[in-house]
């Protein structure tokens, strides 16, 4: 058997030759590296004083096995095993080996992630939070109710003009990706902010100055996405929202909560802009996930 030391110097040797043909052949990111390296170094500790040259696919289950034991995720564990196979196809391809010992171990189930929400009462805090006694928060929470109410998303929202809106059938007329019209109705509790916003708030803001944008600023121009997001971080410091937000955040409430609330998947489909069903079906998880939190809350045997 091979001794710790030469083992683990062996093993040291071939992850820095694998470095150097990733950096030369690949053209990956020097974190990419550093983590593939990193993945290998950690194996190859756990292997000593073997070689990794000398692992077989009994020691990679073994060590997977272990660090799910010690509360690694399945996406952690996925790219672990992706460095692994990835090193041993180099090592094959160099001659070191004459078969990838990852070759017949399948990535773990990582699903996919389901986007950031927030419940019902987390929503109405939001809303609240705004300073409507100021023309800057009255508009901050007519965009609120806006997002909320219609599921658009941020850019569709600050690109909004006064032509899109149609007050008297409840509806306002989005451009969404790839220049795709929809009409996206407008409940009532976000229409009188909006009227209200138009009458009164809006010309305030402007003064002289003429824009056909919806959403404006004190200089006259359109509120654009990233000043948005922040004033939506300050809303939700404010209102003591401590969960992670996304500038899409209130598009994907908006989404889950209609669903919750037995909405068709094809509507909510249609609302969100969708071209593809299987796009708007993440949020049945989401939903799923709310309802298996309240079974095990609620239900005598969940």
């Amino acid at each position: 058997m091979m001794s710790s030391e030469a083992g683990t110097g062996h093993s040291i040797h071939l992850i820095e030759a694998f470095q150097d043909t990733l950096w030369l052949e690949n053209g990956l990111s020097e974190h990419t590296i550093k983590a593939y390296a990193s993945d290998l170094v950690l194996f190859s500790r756990w292997l000593d004083p073997r070689s990794l040259q000398s692992a077989g696919t009994e020691d990679i289950s073994k060590y997977l096995a272990l660090r799910f034991r010690e509360g690694c995720s399945a996406r952690s564990g996925a790219r672990l095993l992706s460095s692994l196979r990835r090193f041993f196809a180099h090592l094959v391809e160099k001659g070191f080996m004459t078969a990838n010992p990852c070759a017949n171990i399948d990535s773990p189930h990582t699903g996919r992630l389901l986007p950031a929400s927030l419940s019902e009462d987390d929503v109405e805090k939001l809303l609240a939070a705004p300073d409507v006694s100021t023309t800057n928060g009255y508009r901050d929470r007519t965009m609120l109710e806006l997002l909320y109410a219609t599921g658009l998303r941020v850019t569709e929202l600050v690109t909004l003009t006064l032509a899109q809106l149609n007050f008297r059938q409840g509806v306002v007329r989005v451009v969404g990706k790839g220049n795709k019209d929809r009409l996206v109705p407008v409940g009532e509790e976000a229409l009188s902010w909006l009227l209200s916003y138009v009458e009164n708030i809006r010309p305030v803001i402007l003064g002289a100055r003429v824009t056909d944008y919806l959403f404006v600023t004190n200089r006259a121009s359109a509120m654009t996405r990233q000043a948005f997001w922040h004033r939506i971080k300050l809303h939700a410091n404010v209102a003591g929202i401590q969960k992670h937000l996304s500038p899409h955040t209130l598009r994907h409430a908006f989404a889950t909560h209609l669903l919750n609330h037995g909405a068709d998947l094809r509507v909510v489909q249609l609302l969100l802009g969708h071209s593809d069903l299987s796009t708007t079906q993440i949020y049945t998880h989401v939903a799923q996930e709310r309802l298996k939190e309240l079974h095990a809350k609620f239900h005598p045997r969940g």
